[in-house]
């Protein structure tokens, strides 16, 4: 099969890392071949930018510098890891990819859309993910299982910050209907991983 991309979105603490790798063992026990990574991160260039982004020490950080940023290890990530994987037919699964920097540097930051969609083509060689799942829980109660001396910079942010990053990602799922799939994060860990085969066996990628 041709390779297929998959990417994983939402608020922090949605559970989305926890179902990106639920779909990975599941799809290797399926006989594919699964690159799991996340955002910001992959290479080591793009883990040693994840850490100056996230890093609490740096509250001074400028809203375009923090998306130049993560668009510097996005083209790192993109075309060091997840490219060549597509091309040898493999499936990837990204826990977040550029919908991040809609929400948060887009909708939250308020950064203009125009400016990020440039960089995004640039920062991703024009990839766009074949179906992206968007774990939508409300904001206080993702924000409750953040351990508070644990968070990172953008886990800090004020609750209003993270209410315009989740508004952000529902907005985005409006505009392409069938690559976006709004899943409700409230629901039993395994009834969200079944709906989440379900949905890529609809697109006639799986067996």
């Amino acid at each position: 099969m041709a390779g297929f991309f998959i990417t994983f979105e939402g608020v922090e603490g949605c559970g989305k890392t926890t179902q990106a790798k639920l779909l990975r063992e599941y799809l290797i026990k399926e006989g594919y071949q699964v690159l799991l990574t996340r955002e910001p991160g992959g290479p080591g260039i793009s883990e040693k930018i994840r850490n100056i982004l996230l890093d609490k020490g740096n509250s001074e950080m400028l809203p375009e510098t923090e998306l130049l940023l993560y668009m510097a290890s996005r083209s790192q990530h993109t075309g060091q890891w997840i490219i060549p994987a597509l091309q040898k037919g493999e499936i990837v699964i990204s826990d977040r990819y550029y919908d991040s920097s809609l929400a948060y540097q887009g909708a939250a930051r308020k950064i203009n859309r125009n400016i990020i969609d440039i960089i995004i083509r640039y920062a991703t060689f024009g990839l766009v993910p074949d179906i992206t799942f968007i774990i939508d829980i409300p904001v206080e109660i993702g924000l409750s299982r953040i351990t508070a001396n644990l968070a990172d910079r953008l886990e800090s942010e004020t609750m209003a910050f993270h209410e315009k990053v989740r508004q952000g990602f529902l907005d985005i799922a409006r505009e392409d209907e069938k690559r976006y799939i709004i899943i409700d994060g409230r629901k039993d860990i395994d009834e969200i991983h079944e709906q989440i085969i379900h949905s890529i066996k609809l697109q006639g990628r799986l067996q």
